[in-house]
Parts: C-alpha cells; structure tokens; sequence
C-alpha cells in the first residue's frame, strides 16, 4: 500500500512525490479540461472515432473513471480501450476514498478497483464495453511491452520537478512510437523541458489554458516518430 496524506479537504497526496493526485480545487473538473478535451475526445466520439487510450499513471483512476462517464454520457455503445501505466497502485480503500466526493463514480470505482492493488504485470478487468488494462510496474519499461497503439495520450505522472522518471526523454521517444500517426497527447505540465521533448520525439505541441490555478497546460498532435 502506497503512503498517503490527506489534506484538510480530503485530496490525496503523495508522500514518495509529496504531489498531490489531482486538483486541489476540483479533480473531476481538472480531467475533463486537461485530459477528455484536451485530446478533443468528444468531438471524436461524436465523429464516430472511439480513441483507444493510454496513460501514464493511473494514480486513483479518476481520469479512466471520468472518462468512462463522459464517454457514456455522449452515447458512446462501441468498445472502449483504456491502458495505464502505474509502478505504485494504491489500495482499493484508498481509491474508494479519495473518489468519494464523487458519488456517481461509486458503482464504477466499486468494480475497477476490486483486487487493489494489483501485483507487478498486466491486468485486465471488464464492464460492459469498457476494457481498462492495468501495467503494474515502471513505464520506462513496460511502454515498450504495449502490445496497443494509441489513439490518445494522457501523460498524467507526478509534477515533472518530483517524479522525472516519468518525463525523461527516453520514455517519451517511446510513447510517440506507441501512438498512432495523428494520435494526440495531453498533459496538465507547461514545463518547457516536456514540450521540447515531446516536439523532438514527433510531435506539434502547443501551449494552452490550463485549468484553475495552473496559467498553461500542454497538448499536442503526432507528425512523424523519429
């Protein structure tokens, strides 16, 4: 079990990257800003396109289970893909808790975390057309071992300052080679080391509004993997 504080208003934070696991403000806000549209996610469901989806970190799975609920929301019936790296799951307790402020993830929550946390390797759990694929252990490794393409990225590691093994040159070479040509990326960081990155990697990055106190956000589209 990982080790987790709890601030004065219930947010989980970290104690290995002392980081917080979404917005102080409003998590399921801050996902559907900087992850659902910031991959343009509805517009492509409502062409028809159903993104298979990687991560990297799951964390509590807020952004899979509020992507979940926005996918249905918008009629979404065909099967959707979701993959997440995560070298440090957290309890089936500990995710209960921190999604509880929102009760309509409850039923979802209740399923997708039975068995937490998951020993090392792959996992793959089920609801209806929902398939969530869990890659227990360190990305830097187990991207490579993707057997997927993906549509859409959401690149969601701890603040690159704390945890770098997830924003290291490397990895990110290999994310752009796991994504398909016009695949998309998004990230609540505008650290300018990411973005160069990420454009050295083969991808037009631009610099957007972020959500609540963060002035910028980064999101970006695949041209070429080098």
């Amino acid at each position: 079990m990982v080790d987790i504080n709890w601030d004065e208003d219930g947010v989980p934070v970290s104690v290995k990257f002392d980081d917080p696991y979404f917005s102080l403000a409003d998590g399921w806000a801050e996902t559907r800003h900087v992850f659902i549209n910031g991959n343009d996610l509805p517009a492509r469901w409502s062409r028809g396109e159903i993104p298979k989806i990687a991560e990297l970190g799951f964390g509590t799975g807020l952004n899979f289970f509020a992507t979940v609920l926005a996918y249905r929301a918008a009629g979404g019936t065909l099967p959707l893909s979701y993959t997440s790296f995560e070298q440090y799951p957290v309890s089936r307790d500990q995710g209960l808790k921190a999604l509880a402020p929102w009760v309509d993830l409850a039923e979802l929550a209740e399923h997708f975390l039975e068995g937490f946390p998951p020993e090392p390797g792959w996992h793959t759990v089920e609801q209806g057309n929902v398939t969530l694929t869990l890659a227990i252990g360190d990305a830097n490794e187990m991207v490579a071992d993707y057997s997927g393409v993906a549509d859409a990225w959401y690149l969601d590691g701890f603040s690159p300052a704390k945890n770098p093994e997830l924003w290291n040159e490397a990895l990110l070479d290999k994310v752009a080679k796991k994504t398909k040509k016009s695949g998309t990326f998004a990230t609540y960081t505008a650290a300018g080391f990411v973005r160069r990155t990420l454009e050295a990697a083969g991808f037009q990055v631009e610099r957007v509004p972020g959500y609540g106190r963060k002035r910028h956000m980064t999101r970006g589209i695949l041209q070429s993997t080098i």
